[in-house]
């Protein structure tokens, strides 16, 4: 259920198995959605080579990141070069169309896609999830359902396995910067992903696949201004030429904001029996260095293996039991990456919030980035090596083929 990242990448790999049948449904009819994360770490691009996606197909927009550029206070404190020691550089994709070349493969491999199909009820019978039945009425059997549906999950609620949740006093406000006023900044940009710190709190910029400029805005209270002011409060935050750039853009060149609060979980056990939940229905993941998606890729890396591996033929009917098995080992092979990058995200944030809480620590690093910003740039590569890779991966998954 759910044709994001983890269900798109998982039902591809189980059709291909040919030992199950496979349908995936998905509650939207496009693919298509204003915000989708677009970065490819080596951790997910790791699992598109291993399953025969790599290089993308030609009909996925991308580019590999340059490199990341920090300022605090307007200064630049540090700059970090792509691929910083990992096997690939870090890749801007248009997700859409990612998953769209993932969902054909499945369909080419024999699953059957329902899309704009919402699920409205869980089956059950004997304590055992057995199926859904859709918003229109007809049901369908399995005897494994697998909820990939997202961070507000619908098949975590009806399954009642809610967690604890994190919340954190903060919102990213996600803005599109488009039109010829983003040009200037767009070459300014030179395909480098840059981080701001200022007194108008934190933000991000990049260029997109699409040629756009997208700005992410962390902030810890409502926005209060209206659209003519924002592009004053980013430039506040910078020095020229950054200055000029973000404050000649004019509202009509602002689409947004789409608000992504960062609401971030983990559950202790993904499944009841019959049921399966993977990605952010599981664990949504902090929006700090484009995690989601990764994660869900991997998610269903190792879910199809196991289930691969330890499942019988179509032939053979399945036993209740060893899925149930299954289930619980797919949990707790996941489980310690999840933990450990969602712990690297919080500390990333709290460095964040650190600098936006107190300005005289953004003025002494800005004042000394000459002397600071080597060492800072030192020790936050090396910090990004887990967070950029995971957990090494089991080896041997029997995934052949590749790309429609």
């Amino acid at each position: 259920m759910g044709a994001g990242p983890a269900g798109a990448c998982l039902a591809l790999l189980l059709a291909r198995s040919a030992a199950v049948e496979v349908t995936l449904v998905e509650a939207q009819a496009d693919l298509r959605r204003q915000l989708r994360g677009e970065g490819l770490m080596p951790s997910g691009l790791e699992v598109l080579e291993r399953i025969g996606w790599s290089p993308l197909p030609a009909t996925i927009p991308q580019r590999e990141l340059q490199g990341w550029t920090f300022l605090v206070e307007g200064t630049v404190l540090f700059r970090a070069e792509e691929p910083m020691g990992s096997s690939h550089a870090c890749t801007l994709i248009d997700q859409g169309s990612l998953l769209a070349s993932l969902v054909e493969g499945a369909e080419q491999q024999g699953a059957q896609v329902l899309k704009g199909q919402a699920v409205a009820q869980l089956l059950e019978e004997q304590g055992r999830i057995c199926g859904v039945r859709l918003v229109d009425g007809q049901e369908r059997r399995a005897d494994l359902v697998i909820g990939c549906d997202g961070r507000d999950s619908s098949l975590r609620r009806l399954a009642q396995l809610e967690f604890p949740r994190t919340e954190r006093p903060i919102d990213v406000l996600w803005f599109r910067l488009s039109g010829p006023e983003s040009l200037p900044l767009v070459r300014w940009l030179a395909g480098r992903f840059v981080t701001v710190v200022g007194a108008a709190g934190s933000f991000a910029l990049f260029e997109t696949v699409s040629g756009a400029v997208q700005l992410g805005w962390a902030l810890q209270a409502p926005l209060p201004e209206p659209a003519q002011a924002w592009p004053a409060r980013w430039a506040g935050a910078c020095s020229a030429p950054l200055a000029d750039l973000l404050a000649a853009i004019t509202p009509e060149h602002i689409e947004g904001p789409v608000r992504l609060p960062v609401r971030v979980g983990l559950l202790e056990r993904w499944h009841r029996p019959g049921l399966l939940l993977l990605g952010d229905a599981a664990h949504p993941m902090s929006p700090v260095r484009a995690q989601g998606i990764n994660m869900a890729l991997r998610d269903a890396f190792v879910a199809a293996g196991e289930l691969i591996r330890g499942l019988p033929s179509l032939s053979t009917p399945w036993d209740p039991a060893q899925i149930d098995v299954l289930l619980e080992r797919i949990t707790q092979l996941r489980i310690p990456e999840i933990r450990t990058i969602q712990g690297l995200q919080a500390r990333e944030l709290e460095r964040a919030q650190l600098l936006h809480r107190n300005p005289w620590l953004r003025r002494l690093l800005s004042a000394g980035a000459s002397f600071w910003g080597p060492l800072l740039a030192r020790r936050w590569i090396r910090d990004q090596r887990q967070l950029r890779e995971g957990l090494p991966l089991r080896e041997g998954l029997p995934l052949p083929g590749g790309p429609p």
